[in-house]
């Protein structure tokens, strides 16, 4: 079987990028002939890469000449499935969401120069635009949640039978507790005192996932002995500042990037994640892989996977600082029963299970 995948971009850092990566893997194991179209991508001689030159001036321009210039055959492929925000594909996979969703949500928090910016900004218009074009057009759409489903249904009007959920999935052996074994040597490494409690936090763009209002509530936690780990992309010097005037610079480090990211799921008690928008945060599964329990917010599509109180806790009012605070104490108390229900939990969705159904949604194409 001859498929096409298309992502603008491979990194190793992005929760998509490394359930795309493993996702192929899983796929080349069925003889499937694997093309990608990328602007850049990691050299493999069992793939054949097509690179997609676009422009580097500005998020708008590299979306939209990305687009532009993939020159791709819908007749010369099997199935070509789409990561990106494209209109030449059999299936997309909504792994973003639906960028109106996302600013609708923004707008409870920004300046009203900002909500009137999102009219003007040519980025927003043009997902607001290709969004509707794909939703229509597509043959069929993956949503990687119920509430991406629900989203895309509620604001395009796309028939239910169109969408397909299939949970993002996780390699449920490098993510495991196995790794927590590690734990000691891991703490010594950061200088943390080993019988803290440690929370982490990652992600990509602090500001969606909500790191500012982790760190406020770090403020009033009852557990005074808490440190805690920040990864991912974001104005770190921004946040060190946020952290000074809360008094609590001396409890929290960002780390950056970083690819042993395995090694941080180890070493922590609770994964928090109080993000605005989240289709489905890839590091939550990654985390209930380790045997952590997580803290999330019900505008996380992972959050589906987590039973209150059994694997974690849901919060419901983004920016109710003292229901976060309970849920986070309450987990802490309790890290072992919940952090062996969420690896059971994530053992559900092994990457080779959802790379199945992935097979069954393009037998579904071809058929």
């Amino acid at each position: 079987m001859k498929i096409a995948f298309i992502k603008r971009n491979f990194s190793y850092y992005g929760g998509a990028e490394r359930y795309l990566a493993t996702l192929i893997n899983s796929l080349k194991k069925n003889q499937c002939e694997i093309h990608i179209y990328a602007n850049k991508w990691l050299k493999n001689e069992e793939i054949l890469f097509h690179k997609v030159p676009i422009l580097q001036f500005g998020s708008f321009l590299k979306a939209y000449t990305f687009n532009k210039n993939l020159k791709i055959n819908l007749k010369d492929f099997d199935c070509v499935i789409s990561f990106e925000r494209t209109t030449c594909q059999h299936i997309y996979r909504a792994g973003e969401g639906c960028h109106i969703k996302w600013l609708e949500l923004r707008s409870k928090f920004e300046s009203m120069f900002k909500r009137v910016s999102f009219k003007m900004n040519p980025l927003h218009r043009y997902y607001l635009k290709i969004e509707k074009e794909i939703f229509e057009k597509t043959p069929i759409i993956i949503a990687n949640s119920n509430m991406v489903k629900r989203e895309i249904m509620d604001y395009y009007g796309i028939s239910p039978e169109k969408i397909t959920v299939i949970y993002n999935g996780v390699d449920i052996e490098k993510f495991s507790p196995e790794n927590r074994k590690k734990q000691y040597y891991l703490r010594e490494q950061l200088n943390l005192p080993h019988n803290s409690k440690i929370l982490l936090f990652i992600g990509s763009g602090f500001k969606r996932k909500g790191l500012d209002t982790l760190l406020k509530v770090l403020t009033i936690l009852k557990e005074r002995d808490i440190f805690l780990i920040v990864i991912g992309k974001g104005n770190i010097k921004q946040y060190l500042k946020i952290c000074k005037s809360l008094g609590i610079e001396n409890n929290v480090q960002f780390l950056g990037i970083r690819r042993d990211i395995e090694n941080f799921y180890a070493l922590a008690d609770l994964f928090v994640l109080p993000t605005i928008y989240d289709p489905f945060s890839n590091a939550t599964l990654e985390a209930m892989a380790t045997g952590l329990p997580v803290v999330t917010t019900k505008n996380n599509g992972a959050s589906e996977l987590i039973e209150e109180g059994k694997e974690g806790f849901i919060v419901g009012n983004l920016f109710n600082y003292s229901d976060l605070a309970d849920k986070i104490n309450l987990a802490l108390r309790d890290t072992k029963r919940m952090g062996d229900s969420a690896r059971k939990k994530a053992e559900q969705f092994s990457i080779e299970r959802i790379a199945e159904e992935f097979m069954e949604c393009i037998k579904k194409f071809l058929s």
